[in-house]
């Protein structure tokens, strides 16, 4: 594997010359990270998300679901997570939105896994398939996350990061009119996502995610808010 890099000055329009490019020291020289998403469990994860999710779009959009937990999956490598912690980003949604059970999760995925799934789960539904109010759902699964270990901190956190960027990305697109897609309205949403970037500021050990995460969100408090008012 060769990480390439496009030197900057060959971006200046006026200068006509061609790409210079640098080739780094490959980041990771013994392949584990290639070799851990080529593993046949990483693979069997993939299609269990697939199968669990099909036929699921994003909120007001006509994006395949799926396309979130992948992105949450590659969030997690990127910031240095292992195997289990893949598979669980692939995984963190099916018990909540699939009606998987975690004894499905723990005998085909192993019962870390499993526990990761479990505290990234902000309400399941009910018998019935009813879930509680959202505001109550969502201080729930802030107190559960100030309990939570570093395993399920580190897939959350890549969770709401792809989450906050979907909503900035909307923002720009249609206005605060994102906002509808949800159980809840703007200042809700936003007092949410602030208040989990509190949580993780406080107890993820890790500055990179926790800087990156905070930084989306501050985006999403910036769209309509007067200049000069802190988001935090």
């Amino acid at each position: 594997m060769v990480a390439v890099q496009l030197d900057p000055r060959a971006l200046v329009p006026r200068r006509r010359r061609a790409a210079t490019l640098t080739i780094e020291p490959d980041p990771d020289p013994r392949g584990e990270l290639t070799l851990m998403l080529n593993t046949t469990r990483y693979a069997n994860a993939v299609r269990f998300a697939a199968h669990a999710h099909a036929g699921q779009v994003r909120k007001g959009t006509t994006i395949p679901y799926v396309v979130h937990p992948l992105a949450v999956s590659a969030l997690v490598v990127e910031f240095a997570g292992d195997e289990d912690h893949a598979i669980a980003g692939l995984l963190h949604d099916v018990v909540e939105d699939c009606g998987v059970s975690l004894l499905t999760l723990s005998d085909r995925f192993g019962t870390r896994v499993a526990a990761i799934v479990e505290g990234c789960t902000d309400g399941a539904p009910d018998a019935h398939g009813v879930k509680a109010p959202w505001r109550e759902r969502k201080e729930r699964y802030l107190a559960h996350l100030e309990e939570e270990p570093q395993d399920t901190l580190l897939v959350s956190a890549c969770d709401k990061l792809h989450n906050a960027r979907a909503i900035v990305s909307d923002i720009r697109l249609v206005g605060d009119e994102v906002f509808g897609r949800f159980s809840a309205n703007r200042d809700e949403v936003i007092w949410y996502y602030r208040s989990l970037a509190g949580v993780f500021g406080r107890r993820l050990d890790h500055p990179a995610l926790i800087t990156i995460l905070t930084y989306e969100i501050a985006n999403m408090w910036d769209y309509g808010i007067p200049k000069g008012a802190a988001p935090f």
